[in-house]
């Protein structure tokens, strides 16, 4: 059986197993099914998250090891709660080797290595590189012969047998890997990694004996009954995603099995046999039905009258893609060309090609229509280059062709980067729709658009899970739901950030907007958080700053500009004074999106800590402690009948989320078709509304727009004919026609069940 309801936690050094077992019964009260974890297998030592695995025989010590996850389970079998973990078979840790014993004996042996097959290297290219010296023509001379083993300061290196006499310059020069200056990664490196990060080396999982290696223990977990579900990290980067899955899915044939697959709007997940992703594509929906989408020209007369410019979004997009094709991925840019040595322009063709895709990557046969999207695009970008694409297009729809197979793991890294984490924090038009999963120009999201996505959801991924916050958005619900209400008030908001901007100048007036739209969506934020958010949002952006060559002159303004927002009474009180009158309305927004999330066709899941208001921003800053017993205490006394506010304290979240999480998992048989349910009345429109067999989610949108028309009035919701419960007030009505007014008096959502 899938779950019900799932709860993520981010299990790490600082909250191991043994805590997160003592989390089980507040869990189980909450009313998930299954608790989400983080990775769990051993990673580099100090790891907070777990991603970059070193040892996939056996459970993080740091994390409790074995003990603590046979702790875990016994707690979570004692409560009635399952296990789903997340796993990740793209790459492993190399930033510590002496962690990694297969990376250790790949580097001490090179090819002669019995695990020389299990990291994606590229042997022609001689030595293995690895890019961890200072940038210094002398870095080499830092090297010492300590214990048999080469030694970089802290770093420790393994020397082949037979290798180790002379100094440590000539031991170096005898080994199958070669350390150099660590600028060089991004245009030498000769192993496949992670995106950008030369610290995670990918894996050849599509190799039996690899995959074998890498998930017995996981399957271990699975056939002893420890997990039930599997959430597999990044699929995109893997040679054949859909081999792998075939296989786990054989080696585990009733798992919960989810992907973390990026859909973009409107692009289908393959046929894969999972039960579907981790829920982006539900976030983009979900949070987008409650912006109003009347308003977009007020922000982009806005974004104009700041920037100066009218960059549209997909020119900027194209921009920031190619200079990461040609920059950051240069090694597997050029390990893509050398597959077509006879085309003097394949490096740009295919950079350019990477940069005009419009989705992260082809699954092939499947898909092939995006490439000739893309196709078309470079040409249309580049005339000149039309007859190496076509050249490059004849091979790059060929299943089996070596470099239609690494250009579709290209394309995707692309994406990640050019535009997650870099033109989201370029275009700052309207930031509550900057999510991964979603195109910014698509402002908002009407009711029928999100009834039909539902409706298409139930019938094709009905298990799929659905989310609106997890450790890789770039803002958390409650910060979206917030910031959707400038929507509603665009005037409001024009008139203070241009006072604003003005008090507190910055010389990059995009990344300006970006933070004063940070500062009042997660008001009140202190200046550490701000002033870390700020710095790599700039950074991140890559347009005055960068993570590899930072612009201190830029960052002390960028410092001084945030800091004008705590030392500057008058603007403090002007930033404090206008998030208070967007703050009410905005937890309308949150109340009514989770509870649409949480009834909605899929498997809910919610992410550590967010079952009351929780307004965080990008990573870490949503990895921060959760505080557990404050939690407890308000369930608690909600069950002791305490009917909570919707106030500061976030209950009437914890309230929803609580109610609707038991609901579903004691009685499922509520939660199986769907249908759209329509209000009758001249303010209609601001009610969401669908039936799902036996329950009745309601939600109200654009809550300012509705005080301004004079509340519900007339508006009725049309039922069958039977009597209903309403779930957070315990409510009974009965008839076929429901007054709004009534039914959403206490609370801007409603929950109805048959009676």
């Amino acid at each position: 059986m899938p779950p019900s309801g799932t709860y993520r936690v981010q299990v790490s050094p600082n909250f191991p197993l043994t805590a997160t077992a003592e989390l089980a019964d507040y869990l189980a009260d909450l009313g998930v099914s299954h608790l989400y974890s983080a990775p769990l297998l051993t990673a580099t030592p100090g790891s907070s998250h777990g991603y970059d695995v070193v040892d996939h025989t056996r459970v993080n010590p740091e994390l409790g090891g074995a003990d603590g996850l046979r702790t875990l389970s016994g707690a979570l079998q004692a409560a009635g709660l399952g296990l789903v973990v997340d796993i990740v078979p793209n790459h492993a840790g190399v930033a510590v080797p002496s962690a990694n014993p297969t990376w250790w004996d790949v580097l001490k042996n090179g090819q002669k290595s019995e695990f020389s097959d299990f990291y994606d290297i590229d042997w022609s290219r001689g030595r293995l590189l690895i890019p961890v010296l200072a940038d210094s023509p002398d870095a080499l001379d830092d090297l010492r012969v300590e214990d048999g083993e080469l030694h970089y300061y802290d770093k420790r290196y393994p020397i082949a047998d037979g290798t180790g006499e002379g100094t440590a310059r000539e031991v170096h020069d005898r080994q199958h890997y070669e350390l150099v200056n660590w600028t060089r990664g991004d245009g030498e490196l000769n192993y496949r990694r992670f995106f950008s990060i030369t610290d995670l080396a990918g894996l050849r999982v599509e190799d039996p004996v690899v995959f074998d290696a890498t998930h017995a223990e996981i399957l271990r977990w699975y056939r002893e009954g420890i997990a039930d579900g599997i959430r597999v990290d990044h699929p995109d980067g893997l040679r054949d995603p859909q081999a792998y899955l075939e296989r786990l899915r054989q080696a585990a044939p009733n798992a919960w099995l989810v992907v973390e697959k990026i859909l973009e709007p409107g692009e289908e997940l393959p046929e894969w046999p999972v039960d579907g992703t981790t829920g982006y594509d539900a976030l983009a929906q979900v949070c987008g039905v409650f912006v109003d989408t009347t308003t977009e020209r007020f922000f982009d007369t806005l974004d104009h009258h700041l920037t100066g410019t009218e960059v549209s979004w997909q020119n900027l997009v194209h921009a920031a893609k190619f200079a990461m094709a040609r920059t950051s991925f240069a090694a597997e840019l050029a390990r893509l060309s050398r597959l077509v040595p006879e085309l003097d322009d394949a490096p740009r063709a295919l950079a350019e090609l990477a940069a005009c895709f419009p989705v992260y990557r082809t699954y092939l046969p499947d898909g092939s229509r995006h490439l000739a999207k893309a196709r078309a695009e470079a040409g249309r970008r580049n005339p000149q280059l039309i007859p190496v694409l076509d050249r490059l297009t004849a091979r790059l729809r060929l299943p089996g062709d070596e470099l239609a197979v690494r250009f579709q793991q290209f394309t995707g890294a692309v994406m990640a980067k050019g535009v997650e984490d870099t033109a989201f924090y370029r275009w700052t038009r309207f930031t509550a729709r900057n999510e991964v999963g979603n195109d910014p120009t698509d402002f908002g999201v009407t009711p029928d658009d999100f009834h039909e996505a539902a409706t298409a959801r139930v019938r094709s991924w009905p298990q799929s899970m659905t989310t609106l916050s997890t450790h890789d958005t770039k803002r958390s619900e409650d910060v979206r739901a917030r910031l959707a209400v400038l929507a509603e008030v665009p005037g409001d908001w024009t008139e203070v950030v241009r006072r604003w901007i003005r008090v507190a100048p910055l010389s990059d007036p995009a990344l300006a907007h970006l933070v004063w739209q940070a500062a009042v969506g997660a008001w009140p934020i202190s200046r550490d958080r701000l002033q870390a958010y700020a710095q790599k949002a700039a950074r991140e952006a890559g347009t005055a700053t960068t993570w590899i060559r930072p612009d201190e002159r830029f960052e002390t303004q960028l410092r001084e500009m945030v800091d004008r927002i705590y030392d500057d009474p008058a603007l403090h009180r002007e930033i404090a004074d206008f998030t208070a009158s967007i703050t009410p309305p905005g937890w309308s927004n949150s109340l009514g999106q989770k509870l649409v999330q949480l009834c909605m066709p899929g498997v809910p899941d919610v992410y550590q800590g967010t079952e009351l208001w929780d307004h965080s921003l990008v990573d870490p800053d949503n990895r921060r402690p959760i505080d557990f017993p404050v939690r407890r205490e308000l369930l608690a006394r909600i069950d002791d009948g305490w009917q909570p506010p919707v106030d500061e304290s976030g209950a009437a979240k914890l309230l929803v989320v609580s109610r609707t999480l038991r609901l579903r998992r004691q009685r499922p048989e509520l939660f199986g078709g769907y249908r759209p349910v329509f209000a009758e009345g001249r303010v209609g429109e601001h009610l969401l509304a669908f039936d799902r067999g036996g329950i009745v989610a309601v939600a109200t949108r654009l809550p300012v727009g509705l005080s301004r028309r004079g509340g519900w009035a007339d508006t009725v919701l049309s039922l069958d004919g039977h009597s209903w419960t309403e779930v957070f007030t315990n409510t009974s009505y009965g008839g076929n026609r429901i007054a709004a007014g009534e039914l959403l008096s206490t609370y801007p959502v409603a929950l109805l069940v048959k009676e």
